[in-house]
């Protein structure tokens, strides 16, 4: 075994016994990072070729640090996106709220979709929305300056990368109760990870110590973002147009509510992430006609 593999080994049991919940996985993804291998290449590296460095990554990991954090990279569907402090590192089960995005927009009969993304921090869905859907243009939304700087980074870094993606991701410095207003009723679809986490619920390290409060906490039963979200994607959304927001795992019923008949609504559905918890609801705006589309 090669001195590479013996000291992954070890960061491994390091990393389990602080609680790290994918611990093999993280060790050999810093080790990978900082030799600048593909993860299934670490075998390669030779004894003589083995960074020193390794081990403060591993400490900073050990110390519950977002692995994203210390590589300076998060995944997002097809994208490689930079996020750090600041900002809202992306998780997977975005990912599947974001693939339902992207199949019931490919599906509509619209020459250029109008997608307005509220809280997009990182950019991720509206960059992955863009790249998914050729000729989509996204209204990408963030008030915090902080997250705002990761996302012009990510939306610059991306266009340079694909140029078809330039200028069909518009940045806007703004609250999203209130933005977008030269848009009223001609979105075709609005998609947001908001805030849901209840104000005082317990969150690991990771959480807690690195992703901004601002994405985190909303209110005391968590859905004070959500009911602006609702607010804000009646107003943006043409008739038929569709919304879909994620939540907490336990909060699809509450969620489901806030996006009832009563308020106009229609076709409002739960859906499962990857784990088959509750994870995004959805729901179709029909307009002052009634009429109705399928969510999906």
């Amino acid at each position: 075994m090669s001195l590479l593999l013996d000291e992954i080994a070890l960061a491994t049991a390091r990393l389990a016994d602080a609680g790290v919940e994918s611990p093999r996985t993280d060790a050999e993804l810093i080790a990978a990072y900082l030799h600048g291998v593909p993860r299934g290449m670490l075998h390669l590296v030779p004894d003589d070729g083995f960074d020193p460095r390794f081990w403060d990554a591993v400490a900073r990991r050990e110390a519950r640090e977002p692995l994203q954090h210390i590589t300076g990279t998060a995944y997002f569907r097809y994208l490689e996106l930079a996020v750090g402090p600041g900002v809202f590192v992306p998780r997977q089960e975005t990912e599947v709220m974001t693939g339902w995005a992207i199949d019931r927009l490919a599906a509509m009969d619209v020459a250029e979709p109008v997608v307005a993304d509220l809280g997009s921090g990182s950019a991720a869905i509206a960059l992955a929305i863009a790249q998914e859907v050729p000729r989509a243009v996204v209204h990408a939304v963030e008030a915090d300056p902080l997250a705002r700087q990761w996302a012009e980074r990510n939306i610059a870094s991306c266009a340079d990368a694909c140029p078809h993606l330039r200028g069909r991701v518009i940045l806007h410095a703004a609250d999203f109760a209130a933005a977008l207003a030269d848009l009223n009723g001609s979105v075709d679809l609005v998609v947001s990870n908001p805030p849901y986490i209840p104000i005082g619920a317990a969150l690991p390290p990771e959480v807690a110590e690195y992703d901004p409060a601002t994405a985190l906490w909303g209110g005391a039963d968590g859905m004070d973002a959500v009911r602006v979200v609702e607010a804000t994607a009646s107003r943006l959304l043409r008739p038929g147009g569709l919304v879909a927001v994620e939540h907490g795992a336990q909060q699809g019923a509450a969620v489901y509510w806030v996006f009832a008949e009563e308020r106009g609504w229609r076709d409002t559905r739960n859906h499962a992430d990857l784990a088959g918890r509750d994870r995004f609801v959805t729901a179709v705006w029909p307009g002052h006609d009634g009429g109705s589309a399928v969510a999906g």
